[in-house]
């Protein structure tokens, strides 16, 4: 048996190769969707999150639009990357399609499938999403992030921000799921 030991440099240069394969088998199967499989799925999403979550159903009411993706996958190894295409709605009425990717550096490793909810609150955040440069996370309109460790009550006092995000799958919301390094993007799928 030959056990073959790779110097620092070139292990880290493995592990990014290695990430990198994995992000890019997952990012085309985020993508693979037309623009009816996007919206039904993307309204079953927020169906979903409005049963889990009173204040998921108070801010949907108070929403100017929702952006939803219905399936966003996260995967890789020291360097990730994540990708998924979802739709706009304003009243139940599809406003158009987008795809949000980001990626990011760390200690991480393995692969996940969740859903994201962006509530726009006003004008400002749906011109920002809507607006042809694409909505870059941590610029422009305000988001708060609603996961398992926030304990925000619905009520007038969630209004005061642009952007309410839910990162939440079958089993309920999702802990330390951020929008930092994602960038929303206006789409045209089939």
């Amino acid at each position: 048996m030959i056990h073959l030991s790779l110097p620092a440099p070139a292990s880290m240069a493995m592990a990014a190769l290695a990430s990198m394969a994995l992000a890019s088998t997952a990012v085309p199967a985020a993508q693979a969707r037309t623009a009816a499989q996007i919206t039904a799925q993307g309204k079953e999403t927020l169906r979903q999150l409005e049963a889990q979550d009173p204040r998921a159903r108070a801010l949907s009411r108070r929403a100017r639009a929702t952006l939803v993706f219905p399936s966003i996958i996260k995967g890789g190894f020291i360097f990730g990357a994540q990708s998924g295409n979802g739709v706009l709605l304003i009243h139940g009425k599809t406003r158009g399609y987008y795809n949000l990717s980001g990626g990011s550096w760390g200690l991480q490793a393995g692969a996940q499938d969740f859903s994201y909810v962006l509530f726009l609150m006003n004008d400002r955040a749906l011109t920002n999403v809507e607006s042809g440069s694409g909505f870059a996370a941590g610029t422009g309109p305000s988001v708060v992030v609603i996961n398992k460790s926030a304990h925000a009550a619905a009520d007038t006092s969630m209004i005061d921000h642009d952007v309410y995000a839910f990162p939440f799958n079958g089993k309920g919301l999702m802990a330390d799921l951020t929008l930092q390094g994602t960038k929303i993007s206006h789409i045209h799928p089939k």
